[in-house]
């Protein structure tokens, strides 16, 4: 059996794998390092593959943003910026149809704003908004649909934990790549807030609305998210100014959100330890699939496989466009078993040598840079998609009355935004590079 054959079938075994409920890190490690094994017929160079690649992953500067940015999402939720974003929100939009949950959408956009992960963004929000949702008469589906999606807000709005990771991979920079998906993630929440409206006109039974509040109140509720602002201003505005670098801007973040969680009175030292428990374990489990799909990706380099296959198609005379659409597509089908982070790990190293082969109009960097919003969008997608959508589990997890087909259902229309979104950056990339071009 040929290297190239050895590496196909490196697939297939990968999803047993996984599909046999062992952990996406441990399984791109097991896959790894038995390639490696086959090929070299030793486990000497295994043995000390292993010893190279644990330190020279875990001691990239690149990743240390990663922890700071969970903590300052950590932070947040204790220093009560969730709640006084949804109560903002909600005093401009709880009173139209649908506004409550257009208010939970905003309030996921804002808070995503401060926090880089999905799953975190999800988790908070909906411990904010579902009695909200509940208590004015919204259908469990639509609650549960409507703040999966939100989640999904934390990884695109930046600053992004997944556009890290892809950074990395595809050796862009960070500060760019935020900046790119800025425009998008404004125009995803828009995209949801849209969703809503249609879809309660459909179907008015679903959802009710809170009582229209006088403009000094409302106004005083603004007023509330100023921590919010400031340190949105100072992580992201710092960092694109120039003023420190993404992992310095990380710091600053999670340092300011720690001074306003203390001054609210939610950090205190047993939540300043489970902060930094929490922090840890999620930092590990992200780390332990970072170098399982180093692991991965190195038998694959070993194979040829990303090369050959970026020859084979650049010398087929593929239509760029076809490629890409059907890249696309096969993200939206992996994001049915896989989770967000290691579809970008087990993915770019292969399709991004495919698709920079290819011509698309487009210069290097903004090429790369673009590649990496659309990818960035269709994971956010998976992220919703059933069976097997992390954000749909755990929204359901703290709406135990709700059925998992009704959130299914509660999703749909938030997932056909989604595509609907993604077909229109791919076919006006200026949408994504707008503010790059304009700064840069």
């Amino acid at each position: 059996m040929s290297a190239l054959e050895i590496g196909l079938w490196s697939f297939p075994v990968l999803l047993v794998l996984i599909f046999l409920r062992m952990p996406i890190g441990l399984a791109m490690l097991i896959c790894g390092l038995g390639g490696s094994w086959i090929l070299a017929g030793s486990t000497i160079p295994i043995m000390a593959k292993l010893k190279s690649e644990t330190y020279s992953t875990f001691a990239s500067h690149s990743l240390s943003i990663i922890p700071l940015f969970l903590l300052m999402g950590q932070f947040a939720g204790l220093g009560g910026m969730s709640q006084s974003l949804f109560k903002a929100a909600n005093a401009w939009l709880g009173h139209r149809r649908g506004g409550v949950a257009m208010a939970a959408i905003g309030a996921c956009a804002g808070f995503g704003a401060i926090c880089g992960s999905s799953l975190a963004t999800a988790a908070t929000m909906a411990q904010v908004a579902l009695p909200e949702l509940k208590r004015y008469g919204y259908s469990g589906g639509l609650a549960t649909g409507t703040l999966a999606a939100g989640g999904t807000l934390g990884i695109l709005i930046p600053p992004s934990i997944v556009l890290v990771i892809y950074a990395i991979l595809a050796e862009q920079n960070i500060a760019k790549l935020f900046l790119a998906a800025f425009v998008p993630g404004i125009l995803a929440a828009i995209g949801y807030m849209i969703a809503i409206s249609i879809y309660v006109r459909l179907y008015p039974e679903t959802a009710g609305q809170s009582p229209r509040l006088p403009y000094g109140e409302r106004f005083r509720a603004l007023v509330d998210v100023w921590p919010v602002l400031l340190v949105f201003l100072a992580v992201v505005g710092g960092i694109y100014f120039g003023w420190f670098t993404p992992t310095e801007g990380a710091a600053v973040g999670a340092a300011g959100t720690g001074l306003i969680a203390w001054i609210n009175g939610g950090l205190t030292r047993r939540t300043l330890v489970q902060s930094i428990l929490m922090t840890a374990s999620a930092t590990a489990m992200i780390f332990f699939i970072v170098f399982g799909a180093a692991m991965y990706n190195g038998f694959l380099a070993l194979t040829q496989m990303p090369q050959i296959a970026a020859a084979y198609i650049s010398g087929q005379g593929f239509n760029p466009w076809v490629v890409m659409v059907g890249i696309l597509v096969l993200y939206l089908i992996l994001g049915c078993v896989m989770d967000s982070l290691s579809m970008i790990l087990l993915t770019i190293p292969i399709f991004f040598p495919i698709v920079t082969a290819l011509d698309y109009g487009l210069q290097p960097e903004e090429f790369a840079i673009w590649f990496g919003i659309l990818v960035l969008i269709v994971v956010e997608v998976g992220l919703i998609t059933p069976p097997v959508g992390m954000n749909l589990f755990v929204i359901n997890s703290m709406a135990k009355e709700t059925p998992i087909l009704a959130t299914y259902r509660g999703v749909t229309p938030f997932v056909i935004s989604d595509l609907v979104r993604t077909a229109i950056l791919v076919v006006f990339p200026a949408i994504s590079l707008f503010m790059l071009r304009w700064l840069y």
